[in-house]
C-alpha cells in the first residue's frame, strides 16, 4: 500500500510538472522573444534563449507609437472603474445582507435575474444613453456602467451574511450610526471577499477591449487593449514588439495580484466554504 501510495504521488508531480511547463512555456517565449533583434525572429533552429538580448523592441515602442499615454489610459481607467464597482457592491452588499426592508429579498431576486441577461444585449442601449448625456468619447462614459455589478453585490452579500449580528448590535448599542457600522465594522471583516472582488474587477477592466472601442473615438484616449491591437494591424511582423506590448500589459496585473494574493486567496476559500 506504501509503494502503491508512493508511485500515485510520483505521477501526479510529474503531471503538475508537465502542466505547469505547457503554461508557463507561452510566458517564456513573450519574454525572449521582446528581448530579440530583428534578425534573432527568423533564426532557424529557434532561438529560445537569444544569443544577443536587447531592449531595442521596448524603447521602439514608445517611440513610434502612443504606448504610454495607452498605458496610463488603462491605468486611469481601470482603478477609477474597480473602486467605484468595489465600493458600490460593497454598500449594495451591506443593505442586503444586513437592513431588513420590506420587499428585500423579491428586491435581490429582481437583481439576480439581470444576471442573466448577456452583457452584449445592454450594448446599444448603454451607448445611446451616453450618447444622449453626451458623454461619448469620454472617460466618465466608460466608467458609469460599471456602478452596477450584480455579481460582485452577490458575492459581497453571501459574506456579509456570515457575520454575526452581535457585532452590529454592539454597536448600535455604542451609538454608532449606519455608515461607522459600514465601515468599522463591515468592511474590516469583509476585507477578504473585498479584495477578491478588487482583483477581479481590476482584471475585467484593464482587459477590457470591445466597451472602450465602442465608446472612445478619440486614440488619445485609448486604452491598453485597443492600443496592442492597432500595434498588432500596424506592425503585424514585427513580433518582439508586439511581445514587449504584451508582456508590459500583464505587469500591473501581476502587481496587484501580489499585493492582495493572500487576501484573494482568502477570499476564494470563504467563497467555496460558505457560497
Amino acid at each position: 500500500m506504501k509503494r502503491k501510495g508512493s508511485v500515485s504521488k510520483v505521477v501526479y508531480y510529474v503531471v503538475m510538472i508537465a502542466l505547469s511547463f505547457f503554461m508557463v512555456l507561452p510566458l517564456f517565449w513573450m519574454i525572449t522573444t521582446s528581448l530579440k533583434d530583428a534578425g534573432a525572429l527568423t533564426a532557424i533552429p529557434i532561438e529560445w534563449i537569444p544569443k544577443k538580448v536587447t531592449i531595442d523592441s521596448f524603447r521602439k515602442l514608445f517611440e513610434i507609437f502612443p504606448f504610454g499615454k495607452a498605458f496610463l489610459n488603462s491605468v486611469i481607467v481601470s482603478v477609477s472603474i474597480t473602486i467605484v464597482n468595489v465600493f458600490s457592491a460593497c454598500m449594495a452588499a451591506y443593505v442586503f445582507a444586513k437592513i431588513p426592508f420590506k420587499g428585500r429579498e423579491l428586491l435581490f431576486g429582481i437583481f439576480l435575474i439581470t444576471m442573466m441577461i448577456p452583457g452584449s444585449v445592454t450594448l446599444i442601449p448603454n451607448y445611446l444613453i451616453l450618447r444622449s448625456f453626451h458623454l461619448l468619447n469620454s472617460y466618465l462614459g466608460l466608467v458609469l456602467p460599471s456602478f452596477f455589478n450584480i455579481f460582485g453585490i452577490f458575492m459581497l452579500r453571501q459574506s456579509m451574511r456570515q457575520i454575526p449580528d452581535d457585532f452590529i448590535d454592539a454597536a448600535v448599542i455604542d451609538g454608532a450610526s449606519q455608515w461607522k457600522i459600514f465601515f468599522n465594522v463591515i468592511i474590516p471583516l469583509s476585507r477578504p471577499m473585498i479584495a477578491t472582488l478588487f482583483v477581479i474587477t481590476f482584471m475585467g477592466a484593464w482587459n477590457d477591449y470591445l466597451w472602450p472601442l465602442i465608446v472612445l473615438t478619440d486614440k488619445n484616449k485609448m486604452t491598453l487593449p485597443v492600443a496592442l491591437s492597432m500595434l498588432n494591424g500596424q506592425y503585424s511582423t514585427e513580433y518582439n514588439l508586439l511581445m514587449a506590448g504584451a508582456l508590459i500589459s500583464i505587469v500591473p496585473i501581476i502587481i496587484v495580484y501580489a499585493f492582495a494574493q493572500r487576501y484573494f486567496e482568502e477570499g476564494l476559500t470563504a467563497g467555496g466554504l460558505k457560497g
